[in-house]
């Protein structure tokens, strides 16, 4: 009898040590981490999460813990004297309002000036700056920083990051790191012809709010910038995220499909 009750001590207690380990082992499907509270969700089957929309993966209790402990999405805005206010600014509560983590940089830490009325002191200048998912320029005297070998230079040895990002004639700063070589884009819509004899390669489009070529996204002038933004999210987040932040900013004539997503 002693003998059989020390058997099932044993047993429980080897149970008992293993439920843990059973626990975080076990698969069941999650929404990827969106900064929403649907992402401490677990579901049971595959699909997409009622929530955010996003498309739910499968993963252990452990693997999920550790991507949810993932660091935000960075990007870095890179902010020339007299870029457009609304070229950045639109973006920026867009990327913001989607919890991304969103910092300036300029050649220098010195304050810059805004189409003349807003003066803006970066975070960082391109000799401190850290590394960004996301790397975006902007226009409003973008040739300062296209015909800065030091800007340039700066741009081209960054580490790869996960996307590039351009609103109005910010392209022409990707352009001359050669970013955009062999690509179909678009800019500012004054400045197309321009941009198609600075990047002879590129296929340069009018007429659309922005080119999606994977890790390059390019959009059409100043207001556009917040369709490619929202764009991204969508793509990153989750398209009821984006729309979420579409609604939340009362930019209410977001269309989703007005840009053109290069397949590969």
């Amino acid at each position: 009898m002693k003998q059989s009750l020390l058997h099932y001590l044993f047993l429980f207690l080897l149970l008992l040590a293993r439920t843990p380990l059973a626990a975080q082992q076990a698969k069941a499907w999650y929404c990827p981490p969106c900064d929403n509270s649907c992402d401490s969700l677990s579901f049971t089957a595959a699909g997409k999460c009622p929530h955010c929309g996003m498309t739910l993966i499968q993963q252990t209790t452990e693997e999920h813990r550790q991507h949810m402990k993932a660091k935000k999405t960075t990007i870095a805005f890179y902010l020339q004297n007299g870029v457009e206010v609304l070229d950045f600014a639109g973006p920026m509560e867009v990327f913001s309002y989607a919890k991304f983590e969103v910092f300036t940089v300029s050649k220098t830490r010195t304050p810059i000036i805004s189409q003349g009325i807003l003066k803006i002191i970066p975070d960082y200048s391109i000799e401190d700056a850290p590394k960004a998912d996301i790397i975006a320029f902007f226009g409003g005297n973008a040739g300062n920083a296209t015909n800065d070998p030091q800007v340039i230079e700066w741009l081209k040895r960054q580490p790869t990051p996960d996307y590039y990002f351009s609103v109005c004639t910010g392209a022409f700063i990707l352009g001359k790191a050669g970013i955009l070589d062999n690509l179909t884009v678009t800019t500012f819509h004054e400045s197309i012809a321009n941009l198609q004899k600075a990047v002879p390669s590129a296929k340069v489009l009018s007429n659309v709010r922005f080119v999606d070529n994977g890790k390059v996204i390019t959009t059409a002038g100043i207001s556009a910038g917040i369709d490619g933004a929202l764009h991204l999210v969508a793509k990153l987040r989750g398209l009821e995220t984006a729309r979420s932040v579409a609604t939340y900013m009362e930019y209410d004539k977001w269309v989703p499909d007005q840009g053109l997503v290069i397949k590969k």
